[in-house]
């Protein structure tokens, strides 16, 4: 008879450690699921810093003239009036 208890309570104890350690709530499930978390806050915090630059740029952007004046000179090819523009082309097949 003692026997018997003995051995319910083995099986009782290597049911409850395998759930502890191979079932859904498992110390392994728990670990991977905090490296997903280490790895979602790394992708969070690099996303971040893209919005606060985007961010800095719209304010800049709404508020000041410089920003406009910038994105009018390098991409549209714009000059103030009473700016005379200067092209410098390196003649490279020329020698010498």
């Amino acid at each position: 008879m003692k026997i018997l208890v003995a051995a319910s309570f083995v099986s009782l104890l290597a049911v409850l450690q395998y759930d502890l350690w191979f079932g859904d709530g498992s110390l392994r499930a728990a670990w991977q699921l905090e490296q997903r978390i280490a790895q979602q806050q790394q992708e969070n915090a690099q996303l971040q810093l893209r919005n606060d630059s985007l961010a800095a740029e719209v304010t800049d952007l709404k508020s000041g003239t410089a920003a406009i004046e910038e994105r009018a000179r390098s991409e549209l090819g714009m000059i103030k009036e009473g700016e005379t523009f200067v092209q410098i082309i390196d003649d490279k097949n020329k020698t010498d």
